[in-house]
């Protein structure tokens, strides 16, 4: 893929219909950077669960996942997958994928040109974290490193997908058997490029009240520790399928 621009550039924001104020927040960042978007309007697991029931696979997600599938993470994973399918008929060849809890840093627009122009490196990139361990540095995006990730890397407030990606994720992903940024970090097996660029020019903040977690995390319900064990085990066994999918496409080694 050549150099692209932000020209070459499609801009999806991820928002309830109920969350005004936080859509007027994140219209005002983007005015602000001069970036045009498309407002996705967000599922609602909740409103929505006879629906999506059938799309999930709770029993996986609990073993999975150390505790039940919410409402929330239900509709957090059917939001992107739907967003993944519109960005799989646009005419751009790259998305920028935003949730709507944002705060963008002053050098966002520098590390979003420098991520484009080296659009060749990588499938998905992130420009934020909720975690991010292990990280093999693959080179420099301008001043920015691009990093792999044999440990956890998860959180999806602000990422970019190659349009042809976007497509295949989208008809590979149900169904639900872990949180979205989870199955993401299964790269492994649907075999993408997944990286960040660091420093993050990003960062969530959603004043301790999520549409995915609940307010303080109240909508969390982990499991006693025994009865997460199948859930250790899996993150065990993980690092070595990332460990052994980048050593297979030569990501393993700093460069």
């Amino acid at each position: 893929m050549a150099e692209l621009t932000r020209a070459d550039l499609g801009i999806w924001l991820i928002n309830l219909d109920r969350d005004t104020s936080r859509l007027a927040r994140m219209q005002q960042q983007l005015d602000a950077m001069g970036l045009d978007y498309t407002r996705f309007g967000a599922i609602d697991g909740r409103a929505r669960a006879d629906e999506l029931a059938p799309r999930v696979d709770a029993a996986a997600y609990a073993r999975n996942m150390g505790q039940a599938v919410s409402p929330g993470h239900i509709g957090c994973y059917a939001s992107h997958v739907a967003v993944w399918d519109q960005v799989a008929q646009a005419t751009q060849p790259v998305a920028l994928i935003l949730e709507d809890d944002v705060v963008f840093h002053d050098d966002f627009l520098d590390s979003l040109d420098a991520a484009l122009a080296g659009a060749a490196a990588w499938d998905t990139l992130r420009f934020n974290c909720i975690r991010a361990k292990w990280p093999v540095c693959q080179g420099y995006l301008g001043r920015y490193r691009l990093n792999a990730y044999i440990g956890p890397f998860t959180g999806n407030a602000t990422y970019l997908i190659k349009r042809d990606v976007a497509a295949r994720l989208a008809a590979g992903f149900w169904p639900q058997t872990r949180a979205h940024d989870h199955e993401m970090n299964r790269f492994f097996h649907h075999d993408f490029r997944q990286f960040g660029l660091e420093p993050f020019s990003s960062h969530v903040d959603d004043g301790g009240v999520s549409t995915i977690t609940g307010t303080g995390f109240d909508q969390v319900r982990k499991f006693a520790w025994y009865r997460r064990l199948p859930h250790y085990r899996l993150k065990a066994a993980n690092y070595l399928r990332r460990a052994w999918w980048l050593a297979r496409n030569g990501c393993l080694w700093r460069r």
